[in-house]
């Protein structure tokens, strides 16, 4: 070091730490004991990053609970495959959700379930064969379902819930759909032609599929309106198909005037992907809301946003 430099660094200008600002401090840090006192989940989370923002979730989530707020869950179909049926059959059943947005492939391992009580295949097992995805039952059974309960009133989701709560489906009980129906919650399903197991039979009747994914669009609409002023949207596991259905049914509803602002969501994955992020996270709360991000499996995020939403309701 140069005397020139040396001199440079004698007049560094310094100021005490008790003059700055600060992110953290131990008010924020976790507190055992407070979760061993008190029972409470949300003692184990610190009050900053990702754990400051899980807990404000599930506050927004109860806060809407208790304003008569609406709480819509869009999914895929890895939600279903992870045995989380049952918590979102229970949160149906309490009446904290009040709507179901699913893709096609949901419907397709959810129908499965309730049939056979089992879903899902190895693809690789089966691709080279060209067996993959095809199975007898599940298509003709979506078919005659659509043919018999679709209607200018019923969409696919509807038809498809109602389907199999009254039908020979020995495994109901684990069904959302089945659920949904019994609970009275709507249910929405928004169809890609083509990237479903179901399009590769004969069976497949592509304009009664198009009309009752496109008037299950159609009630999209008219179920976001519920989240005006504090709902709560959480996508999970949708990573393409449901943040653009989402984007656009929210711009149908503001084009016709229904104002739909101030509301909170969330995108639950393994992976951040850019459509949730700026479709269903920034985009549609930015004027208003607040929109999340947590990354992780759907099969311990889930139960564990559940469980922490239990507390609060029921210390409510």
């Amino acid at each position: 070091m140069t005397p020139d430099e040396f001199e440079v660094l004698q007049r560094v200008e310094t100021y005490s730490i008790h003059q700055r600002q600060h992110k953290v401090s131990i008010q924020d840090f976790i507190d055992p004991a407070v979760w061993r006192r008190e029972g409470g989940l949300r003692g184990l989370f610190p009050r900053v990053l990702k754990g400051q923002e899980i807990t404000a979730i599930v506050d927004h989530f109860v806060a809407a609970q208790r304003q008569g707020r609406s709480c819509l869950m869009a999914m895929g179909a890895h939600v279903i495959k992870c045995g989380l049926n049952p918590l979102l059959i229970d949160m149906m059943r309490r009446g904290w959700l009040h709507g179901l947005v699913l893709n096609g492939a949901g419907v397709i391992h959810d129908l499965e379930i309730a049939l056979i009580g089992a879903t899902s295949e190895e693809v690789a097992q089966n691709l080279g064969s060209g067996a993959f995805g095809m199975v007898q039952e599940t298509p003709l059974l979506i078919h005659a379902a659509l043919k018999q309960y679709a209607s200018a009133e019923a969409g696919m989701g509807l038809a498809l819930a109602q389907a199999v709560a009254e039908g020979d489906y020995p495994h109901k009980d684990y069904s959302l759909l089945a659920s949904a129906y019994r609970y009275g919650v709507p249910v929405t399903v928004h169809v890609a032609i083509g990237a479903d197991t179901i399009h590769m039979h004969p069976t497949t009747d592509a304009g009664l599929l198009g009309q009752a994914t496109y008037r299950d669009f159609q009630r999209l609409t008219l179920l976001l309106r519920g989240l005006h002023d504090g709902g709560c949207y959480w996508n999970i596991g949708s990573a393409v198909i449901l943040p653009e259905v989402f984007l656009k049914a929210l711009t149908l509803c503001r084009n016709t005037g229904h104002a739909v602002e101030r509301f909170t969501t969330m995108n639950l994955d393994m992976l951040q992907h850019y459509r949730p992020e700026f479709n269903v996270v920034r985009r549609p709360t930015q004027d208003g809301g607040r929109g999340y991000a947590l990354t992780g499996h759907h099969e311990i995020m889930l139960p564990l946003l559940y469980a922490l939403i239990t507390e609060e309701m029921e210390r409510g």
